[in-house]
């Protein structure tokens, strides 16, 4: 059996919030749109169905959790939810926040541009912005 790692990729990509029943939630570096990646913290999954079913409703709660929070804490008009796994296998779902302002609406956000990264600070407080909201939630 496999041990559970993160994707270097994922990590190159993404800053850690927190760790939350089943997933480990990222926020995107990309100041584009507000925009968290969660990784089932199980080894060796590349699909949903992969997941024992248990864990497939989990995460669809923790899902509609970072749903939740876009919309309400950030007050996006459309959250995108996506698991395409075509460059990253390993099971990861995007859950992101869209406008009508942003730079791909109302096209996919998926290979277009280059990622605007965020200032350590803003990146810092971003991360920190979610992780007190989620922890008051789960």
């Amino acid at each position: 059996m496999s041990t559970f790692t993160i994707d270097d990729r994922l990590l190159r990509s993404t800053e850690w919030v927190a760790d939350l029943p089943l997933c480990r939630l990222f926020l995107q570096n990309d100041t584009r749109y507000p925009w968290f990646v969660l990784v089932p913290r199980i080894a060796d999954v590349t699909e949903i169905y992969q997941l024992a079913d248990a864990d497939q409703t989990q995460l669809i709660s923790e899902i509609s959790l970072m749903s939740r929070y876009l919309k309400e804490e950030l007050s996006v008009h459309k959250v995108n939810v996506g698991a395409l796994g075509n460059v990253v296998p390993q099971l990861h779902i995007h859950v992101l926040g869209r406008d009508p302002s942003d730079a791909t609406w109302p096209n996919p956000v998926w290979g277009v541009g280059v990622a605007k990264r965020y200032s350590t600070e803003a990146l810092q407080e971003g991360v920190d912005r979610a992780q007190a909201w989620v922890m008051t939630k789960i």
